[in-house]
């Protein structure tokens, strides 16, 4: 049967307490706004109000469990509310009708990502409207074929979120082996010498005399480019690209050699990757280039310890940054080179198994979109 969502789901939404009364602040309720949507099916709120404040906005409690849609910047994102908390003016509940499975809800939202971004609007930041999400069509089965279609999208989710966290064992297992041979670069405990970060390798930033996206011809040929978010989402080896330059766009810009260690120093602030081939970067990108002293992984292990206290350290603007001399000013912990070597062959080891899993990964994130596309086409449960 298609018809409109709106006929089968109740809308409500919430509201921000005054940030000027401080009464209404830092309570024992959670209050949840779209930042807090970093999970893919769950969002757990990281900031508290107090029960004035529930009562002096227009917000109020969710229960556990409850259906959540943002409105506003993340537009169209799902999740369920990991407790009972308070939401701000960007989301919504959306709480089905008897005859509507939750969880079948849930999923039909996510299958509808592409229309919802359609109908989103803003000059700076996009939203959607009630009207938007009540006008969607909805495909609304007999609801026992509803709950048999979310079992088997629970199934195939439940599999490439085992795949994710695998992934995310094997990061947090680098830095751990870390930890064990070199202990807290901050402290020190081990007293390994300390030289500033300039003398362990030469650091300089990527090169680009003009903004490519003010000038097409730079663009569009075979020699790869490399930004900044392109760094930040590697997972700390670069090895795909989605920009090249031209030969125009080479001439004002530099190529780097495969293996220079990249580094943000603008918007995503001190992230790393190690490219794994010949590149090109602008000069919010630094590139690396290890002396005898050190090698590349060390460095990387090294870096993600202090990636918060540098970005933090960056000074507020339109857009956070640093400068060069930060980083070559930077204290280095410098351990015996033989036993960074150690840890390089630990994290190559790593790498390889994670080359494993992200194919792995792969197949698992095809399965589950296609299975997503198919279950709201009739042709998952006949």
């Amino acid at each position: 049967m298609k018809t409109q969502l709106g006929n089968h789901i109740n809308l409500y939404g919430g509201g921000t307490p005054s940030k000027e009364v401080e009464s209404y602040w830092n309570g024992e309720i959670p209050w949840a706004s779209v930042k807090d949507l970093k999970e893919e099916n769950f969002i757990f709120p990281t900031d508290r109000i107090t029960e004035a404040g529930v009562k002096n906005s227009a917000t109020r409690i969710v229960p556990k469990g409850s259906l959540i849609i943002a409105t506003r910047m993340a537009v169209g994102k799902v999740a369920f509310a990991s407790d009972d908390m308070a939401i701000n003016q960007d989301l919504k509940v959306i709480e089905p009708q008897k005859e509507l499975d939750r969880k079948y809800l849930f999923y039909f939202l996510k299958a509808n990502d592409a229309y919802f971004q359609g109908v989103s609007s803003g000059a700076t930041v996009k939203g959607i409207k009630i009207k938007h999400i009540n006008s969607l069509e909805l495909t609304l089965p007999p609801l026992s074929t509803q709950k048999k279609i979310a079992a088997i999208l629970d199934a195939a989710d439940a599999h490439r979120q085992k795949t994710r966290q695998l992934l995310a064992k094997y990061d947090a297992l680098a830095q751990s082996i870390f930890l064990e041979m070199f202990g807290d670069p901050v402290t020190n405990p081990k007293g390994w010498e300390i030289v500033k970060f300039s003398e362990v390798g030469k650091l300089d930033r990527g090169k680009s005399k003009h903004r490519p996206r003010n000038a097409t011809e730079l663009l569009g040929g075979i020699h790869p480019l490399i930004q900044t978010g392109d760094v930040a989402n590697s997972g700390g080896y670069i090895k795909n690209y989605t920009s090249t330059y031209s030969d125009l766009g080479l001439r004002q810009s530099k190529m780097w050699p495969k293996g220079t260690l990249c580094i943000t120093i603008a918007a995503n602030i001190a992230k790393t990757g190690i490219l794994k081939f010949d590149a090109c970067f602008p000069d919010s990108v630094v590139g690396f280039i290890p002396n005898k002293k050190t090698n590349n992984e060390y460095v990387q292990g090294w870096m993600k310890f202090l990636q918060k206290i540098i970005e933090d350290s960056a000074p507020e603007s339109a857009q956070k940054n640093i400068n060069l001399k930060i980083l070559r000013d930077l204290d280095f912990m410098v351990p015996r080179i033989e036993f960074q070597k150690k840890y390089s062959a630990a994290i190559n080891s790593i790498e390889c198994q994670k080359d494993i899993i992200l194919s792995e990964l792969e197949e698992s994130e095809s399965l589950f979109n296609s299975l997503l596309q198919k279950a709201f086409k009739g042709e998952l449960v006949k």
